[in-house]
Parts: structure tokens; C-alpha cells; sequence
């Protein structure tokens, strides 16, 4: 048997010919093709069975995927998802066995019947609090582009000059100035609103010249801006107006980003004064909560603010740290601006309040909310 074994070993010498190595090139390269193909295979096997998001422990929530990889991708680009809310997207269909991604994205209660099963399970998987949040802000970040995407924001415009006396608006000049006033009137060649007030109730006049923008919301909740500038400040028997350039149209402003949702919740909030403090030769501005606070009801709330109703007068443009709970008791806290006012039915003035600061946690459990998430 050895001997066999010999012969054969050296007998298979003379089938390699020396003056002609391309015989053996190409066998070397078949060999390299075949193992190539079989590490493409495996790790294709591989990352059909795994989990497509990182720190979310696997389970018998996660099936196989239904769907191309190349489906996720096209829906990715066309709502403008990066590339971890791509992979994030793709989990709620893969852990949930989608087949039809299109379809759940062209319907708002099939996909939240899904991205609620995608909550619980982040929630239960999640390997610390802190990656828990992190996915869930991804999550409600692809759950607010798609609800975004599916509105129509592109109302028609309205012309300045026909506007209604004793309209609400909001005139802006700067970041810190924001007022709330009323429309005398939009006849002739200059638009006539109220003069603006200070906090103390002290008129505000601003320079010939200066640049401001006026909002205002139609009837049917529109929105509406332009831009403009002051032409002069004048007394009229009504009290002093300012008077400012028609525009001859204004712009439609873009409707809210986030859902709303109607809620009636107790809240406490507490108004935030600037103070201003020399250090050397400069000038720092902090933020001083009062340590008295008032009281309202929270009558509708989304992701970017809340409509806050309250029997206190708070000026437009104030700044205003919120508190209150949701309904499993956890204390959700926000710091937002005064943005516009209305009377509300019977007594009290409701304020829209748009949200400046708030944390992830409390971010994800407002959005939660929102979509009712949160509920069993």
C-alpha cells in the first residue's frame, strides 16, 4: 500500500508540465473563485439571521426577512432617512415579518400597529436605559418624517392688504422680541397694528426702518408670515399704533410638523426671567426660573410644543419652564416659548407653547403619547 501510495505521488509529478504554468494558474484560480463564492454565501446566511441594529438583543421576535434589502433602501432615500434610521426601519419590518414595506408606509394605522409591536420590543431588549432611548428617539424620528411627508404644506397665500381689523397676530424683530398684537387696520398704503407691549404693559417703538415679521392664522388654523418694515409709530384715540409696509402677499407658513394629540392634563409651569451677569468684559445672559408657580391644563400636545390653557397673563414671547406627568406617573419637564395667545371658551386664555428644551427620555415619552404607543 505504501508503495502504491509512492508510485502514485511520484508518477503524478509527470502530469504538471514545467514549461507550461497556465494550466495550474487556472486551476489555482477556480480553487479562489469557489472559496470566495462560499464566504459571499455565508455571509449572506449570516446577516439574514441576525438582527439588523446593534445593542438590540435577539429573540423570537426577530424572523427572517420577507422583503428585498433594496426595498428598505428606496424608501429610505425617498422620505430622506440616514443610514441609521434605514437600518432601524428595517428591524420593525424584519422583527415584525413584513412583507410589503410599501404598503405598511402608505398606511398610517398599519404602521403603527407595527412601530408600537417595534416600542415594546426596544423596550424589553434594550441592553441599558440609555441605548433604550436612543433607539426609540431613531424610531420616533422615522415615525415624524413619514407623518411629515404624508401632509400637504403648501397652502395658498393670502395678500396683506386683506387682512381683518382686530386680527391676532405675532410681530418678531429678533430672536428675544416677539409680541402679540392686533390688526387696526389694512387699508391704504400702511399696515396699522396695535403698538407692541413690554412685559410691564410699556409701549415699544421701534426705529423707522427696522425689519419685522408678522404671523397670523386664518379662521381655518393657516398660517401665514411676512416680512416687512417699519414706515413709523403714530397716536391714534385707540392708543399708540406702529405702522409698517404693505408687502402685497404673505408667505404660507409650514403646518405643524409633529401629530397632536388632545389630552387634558394638570400641568405646573414657572416663568423664566433672563438675568445678565458682567464677567469681565463680557456680558452672560442666564435663564432664572420664579419660584412661584402657576397652573394650567395641557389641551392638545405633540413633539414640538403643547397648547397650554391658563386663567394667568403671560406676554407672547415669554420663556416658560413646563412640568407634568404622564399617565404611568413618570414627570416629563420642558422649556419652551410662549408663541402665540387666544382667548379660550369661558374663562381663561390658552397658550401655544413651542418646546425649546426637553430630554430624550421625555422626548420619546411626549411622542409615545402621541401615538399611543404607551397604551396596552
Amino acid at each position: 500500500m505504501g508503495f502504491f501510495t509512492v508510485y502514485l505521488l511520484q508518477s503524478g509529478v509527470s502530469y504538471f508540465k514545467e514549461d507550461d504554468p497556465r494550466a495550474a494558474i487556472m486551476l489555482l484560480s477556480a480553487i479562489g473563485a469557489v472559496i470566495l463564492i462560499a464566504i459571499i454565501v455565508n455571509i449572506v446566511k449570516k446577516s439574514i439571521g441576525e438582527t439588523p441594529v446593534q445593542g438590540l438583543k435577539g429573540g423570537s421576535g426577530v424572523s427572517e426577512r420577507r422583503f428585498s434589502i433594496f426595498q428598505i433602501h428606496k424608501i429610505a432615500a425617498s422620505y430622506g432617512l440616514d443610514k441609521d434610521q434605514s437600518k432601524l426601519l428595517e428591524y420593525v419590518f424584519k422583527s415584525d415579518g413584513v412583507s410589503n414595506p410599501d404598503a405598511v408606509m402608505r398606511n398610517p394605522n398599519s404602521l403603527d400597529r407595527h412601530f408600537k409591536k417595534a416600542y415594546k420590543n426596544i423596550e424589553k431588549r434594550g441592553e441599558s436605559d440609555q441605548e433604550v432611548q436612543e433607539f426609540l428617539y431613531t424610531l420616533f424620528s422615522i415615525r415624524n418624517t413619514v407623518e411629515a411627508g404624508q401632509k400637504n404644506v403648501n397652502p395658498a397665500a393670502a395678500s396683506t392688504k386683506r387682512l381683518s381689523e382686530n386680527m391676532t397676530a405675532v410681530l418678531s424683530a429678533g430672536e428675544d422680541k416677539t409680541f402679540s398684537v392686533r390688526i387696526r387696520s389694512a387699508k391704504g398704503d400702511a399696515l396699522v397694528v396695535e403698538c407692541p407691549k413690554n412685559a410691564v404693559g410699556t409701549p415699544v417703538k421701534f426705529p423707522r426702518g427696522t425689519a419685522v415679521t408678522l404671523a397670523f392664522f386664518t379662521k381655518s388654523s393657516k398660517g401665514f408670515s411676512f416680512t416687512t418694515k417699519v414706515l413709523g409709530n403714530t397716536s391714534t384715540p385707540q392708543g399708540p399704533v406702529l405702522q409698517l409696509a404693505h408687502t402685497g402677499k404673505s408667505s404660507a407658513m409650514a403646518q405643524r410638523r409633529f401629530r397632536r394629540k388632545e389630552v387634558f392634563t394638570s400641568c405646573d409651569f414657572w416663568l423664566i426671567r433672563i438675568q445678565e451677569q458682567r464677567v469681565g468684559k463680557k456680558i452672560e445672559k442666564k435663564m432664572v426660573a420664579e419660584p412661584r408657580p402657576y397652573q394650567g391644563t395641557i389641551l392638545d400636545l405633540s413633539a414640538g410644543g403643547c397648547a397650554l390653557k391658563t386663567s394667568s397673563v403671560i406676554p407672547v414671547g415669554s420663556r416658560i419652564k413646563l412640568s407634568f406627568e404622564n399617565a404611568d406617573g413618570f414627570l416629563l419637564s420642558a422649556l419652551g416659548q410662549v408663541m402665540r395667545t387666544n382667548r379660550g371658551a369661558g374663562l381663561g386664555i390658552i397658550m401655544h407653547i413651542k418646546f425649546l428644551k426637553i430630554t430624550r427620555k421625555g422626548l420619546n415619552a411626549v411622542n409615545a403619547m402621541v401615538f399611543g404607543y404607551d397604551k396596552d
